[in-house]
């Protein structure tokens, strides 16, 4: 048999001791928590940032997620292969994630691969082994050294700018 101190029951004792700290004095403000041991320091500016609030779906490794209209998500981590359609906040896609279908989002992140139409209202991201292949449209685009777009790839702005290009002029009465 085990004795209570055995074999976790240091350690457990000595992270108790150092994850205690002093309440802080009265009108004083706690110290900010401290991200876990090995944590990335990207994650710990997300989370600064409220990138981390908000309802999130991960559809993991050799996960499929075929026909479905995803809603009410703020982000959606794809790691496995969805086809769906949704309209939302955030897109993340790993590297062996891909994603068919018609997407509407502020935020795209792509390592993986994207096929069909995506709208990024504010920013696609295009990582190095990221690509992306069908009707896109964004806000602002970043493509890192070896990202891959391809198909009918435009800017929102220049896609508003062109359809007033193209309407036709209105004529007032000609005397």
């Amino acid at each position: 048999m085990f004795k209570s101190d055995g074999l976790f029951g240091k350690l457990e004792d000595a992270a108790r001791k150092d994850s205690r700290s002093p309440a802080p004095a009265a009108g004083q403000t706690p110290p900010a928590p401290r991200a876990p041991y090995g944590e990335p320091a990207k994650q710990e500016a997300a989370a600064a940032r409220g990138d981390g609030k908000g309802s999130k779906l991960i559809v993991g490794p050799d996960i499929k997620l075929k026909g479905a209209e995803i809603t009410d998500c703020d982000t959606l981590v794809v790691e496995g292969r969805v086809e769906a359609s949704m309209d939302s906040r955030v897109i993340q896609i790993a590297q062996q994630g891909v994603f068919s279908g018609t997407v509407g989002i502020d935020v795209a992140e792509i390592h993986g691969r994207f096929e069909g139409e995506l709208t990024a209202r504010k920013t696609l991201v295009i990582h190095a082994t990221g690509k992306v292949s069908g009707k896109i449209r964004y806000g602002k685009l970043h493509i890192e050294e070896g990202g891959e777009v391809s198909g009918d790839v435009a800017s929102l702005s220049g896609d508003a700018a062109r359809k007033n290009q193209m309407a036709p002029a209105k004529v007032s009465g000609v005397a």
